[in-house]
């Protein structure tokens, strides 16, 4: 059967010398694995550079449920970005967002208001005028509802720890390593309700950790994330 879908690419390789294999997080179909023929051959209608990384697409896919790797017979960009390719910080963003959507994505189903999410997200980065240096930690924040482990509770004096192993704010520091220290819940809780917040380099870069290992304890074979370094040089450098 054919399926028509709107997508995201997470990861493309080069298959023998005309073809592609491209892991696409699709709206129909969830994360799925899939082939094009011949478009790596010059007199391809679709350009390589098309199939990049974190392009948003509309795709037209032959699909069998049993099949590992199904083909595409047409692709086209859903949106073509006017900014995140020749941008070195939203580009790094950008590859972030993907690297840390792969990792925790792995369901062969669809999820319309986690693909929703993702798409904004991309959309949202590639029209920002002023990029904010917290962009990267909202979306690990806001990513984490939607895998089903969004900090519960607030930050408040009377919950001012962040328990990251039970996934709240609580009243007493917890008793194991897996909790923020008083300061960075409050900023993250800071974080969370999107009230203003000024971060140091330093607590950015904590922040970023912390949330790295607070995905660690919820996803399962979680491996944590190679970008955060380049993307750490890019915002601070």
């Amino acid at each position: 059967m054919l399926i028509k879908t709107r997508g995201i690419i997470f990861k493309v390789i080069k298959y023998s010398e005309t073809s592609l294999i491209m892991d696409i997080y699709t709206e129909e179909k969830g994360l799925r694995k899939y082939i094009i023929s011949g478009v790596r051959n010059k007199r391809s209608k679709v350009k390589t550079g098309l199939l990049q990384v974190a392009t948003l697409v509309d795709m037209v896919a032959y699909f069998r449920d049993n099949k590992p790797m199904n083909r595409i017979k047409e692709i086209k960009a859903a949106q073509i970005y006017q900014s995140i390719p020749f941008d070195l910080m939203k580009g790094t963003i950008s590859l972030f967002m993907v690297e840390l959507a792969q990792k925790t994505i792995k369901e062969e189903e669809s999820n319309p208001d986690l693909f929703n999410f993702l798409f904004s997200q991309f959309t949202a980065l590639d029209q920002l005028e002023k990029i904010n240096p917290n962009f990267h930690l909202y979306f690990m924040l806001d990513l984490s509802g939607y895998l089903g482990f969004f900090p519960g509770g607030n930050w408040s004096e009377a919950t001012p720890w962040l328990n990251m192993r039970a996934g709240n704010f609580v009243q007493e520091e917890p008793l194991h390593q897996y909790a923020l220290d008083k300061s960075l819940s409050q900023q993250v809780g800071r974080l969370i309700k999107r009230a203003p917040v000024k971060l140091t380099r330093v607590d950015r870069q904590k922040i970023v950790q912390k949330l790295i290992d607070y995905y660690r304890i919820h996803i399962e074979n979680f491996s944590g994330l190679n970008t955060h370094e380049i993307l750490k040089e890019v915002l601070e450098g």
